[in-house]
C-alpha cells in the first residue's frame, strides 16, 4: 500500500490528506481535532453551540459566550497538537457567522471550512487574516462556480480548496436543498469530483485541491476518492466514535447500536435535508408530532421553527444528543454508521488508513 501523501491548503500542510469533519453540537470539540491534529490530519472543531454547557452561559448570553468557548477550544486543541494544522468549521445558516469565523481567526485556527448554505461572504469576515485558508463545502460545480465568480469579482481570491460533500452518504446537514436531490447520484462524488477537477483545472487554471466527503470510512474509500481526482478526504462519522470524541459515552453507544435501518433524512429546521438516527424523538417528528425544547437562542438566520413552529429547537435537540439523551436528542449520523463496532482511538484510524505507514 504507498504512503498517502501530504496535503497543502493555502500556506497549511498536513503530513497526511485527512480531514476531520467539523460535527456539532460539540462532537468534533477540541479533544478530537487535537488528537486529529497530533496524528498528521487536519483536525476541525464545529464552531456551532459550544456556548451550551460553557460555566458562563446563563441563557441570554449565548453568542457572547460562543465566541469565548470558541476561542477556548482552539486553545485547548492546539496545545494538544502543536505544530498540527487546526480547522474550525462554520455553518454559513448561524445568525453569528460573521462573529463565528472572526473568532475562530482571532484564536489562530488555520483554516475556516463553511457549509451549511453558500459562503458567499466568508472572505470579507476572514479579510484581516490572509493566512487562514478557506474552504468552502459544496454539494455540485454549479455551487462552486457561483463561490469563484462572487469571491473573485468582490474579494479578488479563490477558495484555497473545495470540499465535495455528497448527500447520498454524508452525515448531518447535507448540503442538498431539496430531498429528491439526496438520492440523485448526479451529486455522486464520481459524478462531482472529476467534473469539479477539470472546471478547476481548464476553467479557472488554478491549483485548488478538491476534498471527497460522504462515505468515506476505509483505505479502498480514499483510493477511490483519489482515482476520482481529489487530493484529500473529509471522514466524519468514524471520527465521530473514538476514544477522544468530544461527546458522551451515550452519544457514542448509539453509533455502536445502529443499523442500516435506523438511518433516515429528515427535513432539518435549518430548510434542508439532514440524516440522523431513528430514535423517539426522530421517529415521532417523521410521523408529523412535533415536539420542541423552547428555542436556545435564535442561532439560525433561517430557521423553521421560530418562524413557524412547525419543526423542534435544532440546537436544543443536538445539545440533547450530545449529553446522550437518547429520547430527546437528534443524533446527526453519516450512512456508515452501522460500521461502528467499536470504540476506536485516532491513532488506530491513522494506522489502519495509512496501512502501518504512520
Amino acid at each position: 500500500m504507498n504512503r498517502l501523501p501530504e496535503l497543502k491548503i493555502g500556506k497549511h500542510v498536513s503530513r497526511y490528506p485527512i480531514i476531520q469533519g467539523g460535527m456539532g453540537v460539540k462532537i468534533s470539540g477540541p479533544k478530537l481535532a487535537g488528537a486529529v491534529a497530533s496524528n498528521g490530519g487536519i483536525g476541525t472543531i464545529a464552531s456551532v453551540g459550544l456556548a451550551c454547557d460553557h460555566p458562563q452561559f446563563n441563557g441570554k448570553n449565548y453568542f457572547d459566550i460562543n465566541e469565548i468557548a470558541l476561542a477556548d477550544a482552539v486553545r485547548i486543541a492546539r496545545e494538544k497538537a502543536p505544530g498540527g494544522v487546526l480547522a474550525v468549521n462554520c455553518m454559513v445558516a448561524l445568525t453569528d457567522y460573521d462573529r463565528q469565523v472572526r473568532s475562530a481567526c482571532e484564536a489562530g485556527v488555520d483554516m475556516i471550512v463553511s457549509g451549511a448554505g453558500l459562503p458567499m461572504k466568508l472572505p470579507e469576515y476572514a479579510k484581516d487574516y490572509p493566512d487562514v485558508a478557506l474552504v468552502p463545502i459544496v454539494s455540485s460545480v454549479k455551487a462552486a462556480d457561483l463561490i469563484m465568480r462572487k469571491w473573485g469579482k468582490l474579494y479578488g481570491r479563490i477558495p484555497d480548496a473545495i470540499v465535495v460533500e455528497t448527500p447520498l452518504y454524508a452525515g448531518g446537514h447535507l448540503g442538498a436543498t431539496k430531498m429528491e436531490h439526496v438520492s440523485d447520484q448526479a451529486f455522486s462524488l464520481e459524478s462531482v469530483v472529476p467534473d469539479l477537477v477539470k472546471y478547476l483545472s481548464d476553467t479557472v487554471k488554478a491549483d485548488v485541491p478538491v476534498i471527497a466527503a460522504g462515505g468515506i470510512w476505509d483505505r479502498s474509500d480514499i483510493d477511490r476518492a483519489f482515482s476520482l481526482g481529489a487530493r484529500g478526504v473529509q471522514i466524519g462519522t468514524r471520527f465521530a466514535c473514538t476514544e477522544e470524541g468530544d461527546s458522551s459515552m451515550r452519544f457514542k453507544q448509539a453509533y455502536l447500536d445502529a443499523t442500516d435501518d435506523d438511518v433516515v433524512v429528515i427535513m432539518s429546521p435549518v430548510g434542508i435535508p439532514g440524516r440522523a438516527l431513528r430514535n423517539p424523538f426522530v421517529a415521532k417528528y417523521i410521523e408529523g408530532y412535533v415536539e420542541s425544547k423552547p428555542c436556545l437562542a435564535a442561532c439560525l438566520s433561517h430557521c423553521t421553527y421560530l418562524r413557524e413552529r412547525t419543526t423542534f429547537c435544532i440546537a436544543g435537540a443536538l445539545v440533547d444528543a450530545y449529553t446522550g439523551d437518547w429520547d430527546t436528542g437528534l443524533f446527526f449520523c453519516g450512512t456508515n454508521v452501522s460500521k461502528c463496532t467499536k470504540i476506536e482511538r485516532v491513532s488506530d484510524i491513522f494506522e489502519e488508513l495509512l496501512g502501518g505507514l504512520a
